[in-house]
């Protein structure tokens, strides 16, 4: 009724409302950024890079490769702890979800002022639509867009399923 007898003040009002939302939108991105950050200091230490080749178990099925390639020291700890992270979530979604897997190949290089994280496997894929991605692809997805970088999933042109991430080599804060 306000908009019909008053559009200054319905206009002033939902000017009023939006702010709002937005303030309390801010305010929650930020709880949610010192939330993980806390979560990552009690776990310490991460695990980075230098530990996915722990990864390949000599026995394990499907056979896990690792290829490490440029310069991955000095990484800032974050995307360190990142590349980790997204590896071993695309590993075992490969190990729970590859159909006749019988090979994980887990390769990270250095390209510049970024790294590509590439995981893929040699399973078998059904012709038809991509599923949905779950929570574990939403939340890489969301890790990797947090440090300014992105990721990709789906089924391989040879077959199997890719999991593609690009992250920045330095973070900025």
């Amino acid at each position: 009724m306000v908009a019909g007898i008053q559009p200054e003040k319905a206009a002033e009002v939902l000017a009023a409302i939006e702010s709002e939302a937005s303030r309390t939108l801010a305010e929650m991105r930020s709880m949610v950024r010192v939330l993980r950050a806390e979560e990552a200091v009690a776990y310490s230490p991460q695990q980075g890079v230098a530990d996915l080749r722990a990864l390949a178990c000599a026995d394990a099925t499907p056979t896990v490769e690792v290829s490490l390639n440029g310069s991955l020291t000095r990484l800032a700890r974050p995307v360190d702890a990142a590349l980790y992270r997204l590896a071993q979530e695309s590993l075992t979604n490969a190990v729970r979800h590859a159909r006749s897997a019988t090979r994980v190949r887990i390769d990270v290089r250095r390209e510049g002022d970024a790294v590509r994280l590439r995981v893929s496997d040699d399973g078998r894929t059904e012709p038809g639509p991509v599923p949905e991605p779950g929570f574990g692809l939403l939340g890489m997805a969301e890790r990797a867009q947090l440090l300014g970088g992105s990721l990709s999933a789906g089924p391989g042109p040879e077959g199997g399923w890719v999991v593609e991430a690009v992250l920045p080599v330095e973070v900025l804060a």
